[in-house]
């Protein structure tokens, strides 16, 4: 039975011993343990804490359990459901029945009931902030920054539902009319990253129910209590029972899973966000039944300051780009190319501005805005990327070795003398390293910036207008950043080209990936 430890389900079910990582927040009256042991529960709302797989709106046990670690202090938060391939297949046919009623509901009732969900959202955003923080790290006020993103994806799409139009397409044959449809897909099966647990799902999920879909969600195996506590908010907002389906599972199982969703006949859609050699193994088996895919995979985002632009500002967009979620970003800033002329004086600023305002701890804690990497495979990479530049001439700045505060934890670290050989210049670090490259010409950098067999976002910073517009049209990625380094938002549309992704999510283009459109010949006239 999956259990999560030292809180209190929403059937009253006690727990045995106090959850790690809410040992930074404030706590609650507790209650007696059989044998006399007191228990304390901490500021988290005991409903939203959920470990059973959801399915045909049913908490569901598994046959087994795995832990969920505290990346902070490595101490097991709990143990979730540990779906397989039956739970898997059990949770697809809930969500094909489910969706011979859903597609027939009314545009206007599936976006009342978005916006149910979302108002639950923002009146329990403390309670998720807090979850996000315990399961991934992130600090906490970044926790409450991606609630809010979270939420306003569900808001969007419930407003984009009753937006979903079709055409009337005049013809040369005069007794004839054509018409086209935009009608749902199907069942769409959603797996999801860990350093958006909550974001990532309802960008996607928010589109797929707008459109009339229904989903079966596989989350990280880093963190799935983000998912289950928004199939709790799901069911409370009347989402029909199967319309939104969650299967956690392990690491050990996530392939096996991840097939099953793939090649079930029942499944008409994929959406996943992931690395890209995932993306290729999950396209591989979805072409087996040609089902539709969007994909959301690996960056190498450049981030490109020319002689023209403002350095103060640059190193800003510098910070914002490449240190929140302590560079756990698909779209953080992984090259920084800076031309000749202004290269000195920004390493010097950006270093500078690392020192002063970047803060290694806990992400409970107040002062923290870099928090622990999600586990020591991700701090190995840091430190192989870090140790290879430094082989090969790099220079490292500021920080370059792990955190004192844990295993976990890695130096904010900047490194100059960069060359294009080095794995930090062509493999995406996912982590708190800076590497800047010098270049001489705008043509150099545009060079640089686009060779890579991966483009998701990219930016730069120039106050030379003309400037700003070749290199925006001749950047080869998704998105582009022009003197901003935070580009993220509701209503823009989200993906990238080459092997970073298929599709688009999030605006008005996001629902587009869960719509047919049908051709209809109407004759006879």
């Amino acid at each position: 039975m999956a259990t999560c430890w030292g809180l209190r389900s929403c059937c009253g079910a006690r727990r045995r011993a106090l959850w790690p990582a809410a040992r930074h927040l404030r706590p609650r009256a507790g209650r007696s343990e059989p044998g006399g042991a007191r228990t304390r529960s901490y500021g988290l709302s005991s409903e939203l804490l959920r470990t059973d797989s959801f399915v045909g709106g049913r908490w569901l046990p598994a046959a087994a359990a795995f832990p969920v670690h505290d990346p902070a202090s490595g101490a097991a938060l709990g143990m979730v459901a540990d779906c397989g391939v039956p739970e898997a297949r059990a949770a697809v046919r809930a969500a094909h029945e489910a969706f011979c009623s859903w597609r027939g509901v009314s545009v206007k009732e599936r976006s009342v009931l978005l916006r149910k969900w979302h108002d639950l959202m923002i009146q329990n955003k403390e309670d998720l902030a807090q979850i996000i923080t315990a399961e991934s790290g992130k600090p906490l006020k970044e926790a409450h920054g991606e609630i809010l993103y979270s939420a306003h994806f569900l808001e969007w799409f419930s407003e984009e539902a009753r937006r979903i139009y079709g055409d009337i397409i005049y013809t040369s044959a005069k007794d004839r009319r054509s018409l086209v449809l935009k009608q749902p897909m199907g069942v769409a099966a959603i797996i999801t990253p860990w350093n958006f647990p909550s974001a990532m799902i309802t960008r996607k999920v928010g589109a797929a129910l707008a459109a009339g879909c229904t989903v079966v969600v596989k989350p990280a195996e880093d963190t799935p209590f983000s998912a289950l506590a928004l199939a709790q908010l799901a069911n409370q907002a009347g989402i029909p029972p199967g319309v939104y389906n969650v299967i956690p599972c392990s690491r050990s199982k996530a392939k096996e899973v991840g097939e099953a969703l793939c090649t079930d006949p029942l499944v008409s859609k994929i959406s996943f966000t992931g690395s890209t050699a995932t993306g290729k193994i999950l396209l591989q088996h979805a072409a087996k039944s040609v089902k539709r895919v969007s994909m959301e995979l690996g960056g190498l985002a450049p981030f490109i300051v020319f002689d023209s632009a403002n350095v103060d500002q640059a190193v800003a967009g510098a910070m914002a780009s490449k240190f929140r979620n302590t560079g756990q970003t698909c779209v953080c800033s992984n090259r920084f190319l800076v031309q000749k002329g202004i290269h000195d004086l920004f390493v010097k600023k950006f270093a500078e501005a690392m020192q002063k305002n970047l803060h290694v701890g806990n992400g409970f804690e107040e002062r923290t805005t870099q928090g622990p990497l999600i586990n020591e495979k991700a701090v190995e990479k840091v430190e192989r990327h870090v140790s290879d530049a430094v082989s090969k001439g790099a220079t490292v700045v500021t920080g370059g070795k792990r955190h004192q505060y844990g295993r976990n934890f890695f130096e904010p670290t900047l490194l100059s003398n960069v060359t294009r050989d080095m794995l930090c210049s062509q493999e995406e670090t996912f982590g708190p390293l800076a590497p800047v490259l010098k270049f001489d010409t705008e043509e150099e950098a545009i060079a640089i910036a686009n060779a890579a067999d991966v483009g998701l976002a990219g930016y730069f910073y120039s106050q030379d207008p003309a400037q700003i517009w070749r290199v925006a049209e001749q950047l080869e990625v998704g998105m582009v950043g022009v003197n901003e380094g935070i580009i993220s938002s509701v209503e823009c549309p989200f993906g990238g080209v080459k092997q970073s992704g298929l599709g688009r999510e999030g605006s008005k283009y996001g629902i587009e990936e869960y719509l047919e459109v049908k051709y209809v010949c109407y004759g006879g006239l």
